[in-house]
């Protein structure tokens, strides 16, 4: 009998489904299932990458600091309270590996982000699954999940994949409540696409209790460099640096992440774009019977009356090239995520949806 076993919590860990990326049999195919940025990254993020070519063979930086000292130049953030890592997965990564363990709970929402599950189990941590109201984070229920064993609590703000979002009082309420013991995680992947939202930074700043990642996944256009970062206490953050890998960025990574952190004004256009797109396709569906909640993120959870229309809707989306994401998984059977594309993709979507709900009638 073999006795070679993994830790515990790691077998129950589910193979993560990434997004689709193609439709057999079918062309132009408009890929809406990851939430990428459709105008792509900025022209000065594409620049750095071609000029780190010629420097591929040489190690990276260890402490980040040139791509540091750019995150806080732009977001007035101190640098040495930052941690870069691949993406902010591996920031969540690190937050589970250092503060939580075998008989430690890892609280996060019911429609929350994946990985805080998968992350807490490779930890050995026992993750705890905790109501929404209405697809919104329910303060209450968190406070109220909380126990003698709680280490960690993650919140996507905004969500993803309800694009809901809680305001800065409720965040501080959360962070005010929580036992002694606990660290609240602000998940910010998607608060680039809010207006004059600072992520939870100056929460941040204000408690020795919290910790905010960030990404350039998603307004950046740099999911395919795969970099990410967290702001925190200082002694947190030391922490983390304890457990991070000395070349875990890549030096073409932290080019071009620190050229798209600095084009201000491409970042501004991206964000404009998706707020004006993000609009029309929410109201478009609207009329057409599929409604949403009001999203701060770039998609739109388009919710449809059962399971088996959903997935009705999601076949035929993609028998026009349309792949958008199914999200039973996120315990949302009946809703299907939208990423909010360009202006072709977003008319593209509507039409195909109208398509549907006429045959379908």
């Amino acid at each position: 009998m073999n006795k070679i076993t993994p830790q515990p919590g790691i077998m129950e860990i589910d193979l993560y489904q990434g997004g689709a990326s193609h439709v057999d049999g079918a062309v132009n195919v408009i890929k809406l299932s990851s939430n990428e940025n459709p105008l792509g990254p900025s022209p000065k993020a594409i620049e750095a990458v071609r000029n780190s070519a010629a420097q591929i063979h040489r190690y990276p930086s260890t402490d980040h600091a040139s791509l540091r000292g750019a995150i806080g130049d732009t977001l007035g953030l101190d640098p040495e309270r930052i941690i870069c890592g691949a993406g902010s997965d591996e920031i969540i990564a690190f937050l589970c590996q250092a503060y939580a363990g075998p008989g430690a709970e890892v609280l996060h929402t019911e429609h929350g982000f994946a990985m805080y599950r998968i992350s807490a189990l490779a930890a050995g941590a026992t993750p705890v699954e905790v109501p929404e109201r209405d697809r919104v984070t329910d303060v209450d229920a968190l406070l109220a999940a909380c126990t003698e064993r709680t280490r960690l609590v993650f919140i996507a703000n905004p969500n993803n994949p309800t694009g809901t979002m809680i305001g800065a009082a409720e965040v501080a309420r959360l962070a005010e409540g929580l036992p002694p013991q606990a660290l609240l995680v602000l998940d910010g992947a998607y608060a680039d696409y809010v207006e004059g939202f600072d992520g939870g930074a100056a929460l941040v700043e204000a408690r020795d209790n919290v910790v905010m990642t960030r990404t350039f996944s998603k307004l950046y256009g740099l999911g395919g460099l795969r970099v990410g970062w967290g702001y925190g206490p200082q002694e947190i953050i030391d922490v983390l640096n304890r457990i991070r890998g000395p070349f875990n960025l890549s030096g073409t990574a932290l080019l071009a992440a620190e050229a798209a952190i600095r084009d201000t004004d491409y970042a501004e256009q991206c964000r404009a774009h998706n707020a004006r797109w993000r609009g029309w396709l929410a109201e478009a569906l609207a009329e057409l019977g599929v409604p949403s909640d009001t999203s701060c993120a770039n998609f739109v959870l388009a919710r449809f009356a059962s399971r088996v229309e959903a997935e009705a809707c999601d076949d035929y989306l993609r028998t026009q090239g349309l792949i958008v994401r199914r999200v039973a998984g996120y315990n949302l059977p009946n809703a299907l995520r939208i990423t909010v594309g360009d202006e072709i993709a977003c008319r593209r979507v509507v039409a195909a949806v109208s398509a549907f709900k006429a045959g379908a009638a």
